[in-house]
């Protein structure tokens, strides 16, 4: 079953190895597709996650995740390095 466009979420994150993540762009039916489409035309890998989404939608914008969100966005910054082909910035997101 594919969900509506009016129920779509879209949330995008920046990570520049400082500090956590930050919330950079979140939306819900065209705004979601919109942050897709742009992440789409910059070759930003994007990974479908619905409760994670739920989760940082109640970040404020350019506010760092909160320390309950680490680990499932590890998983997801290390999906994003996977698809383009890069290392992870030296600290260890693994850890």
């Amino acid at each position: 079953m594919t969900e509506s466009v009016s129920h779509r979420r879209s949330v995008a994150l920046k990570y520049d190895g400082e500090g956590a993540p930050k919330v950079t762009a979140k939306g819900r039916g065209v705004i979601a597709e919109e942050i897709q489409s742009i992440a789409k035309k910059h070759g930003i890998p994007i990974k479908e996650d619905k409760e994670l989404v739920e989760l940082l939608s109640q970040v404020e914008l350019n506010e760092e995740i909160p320390e309950q969100l680490y680990q499932a966005v590890i998983q997801v910054l290390l999906f994003a390095y996977k698809e383009l082909g890069k290392q992870p910035p030296e600290q260890n997101l693994e850890d």
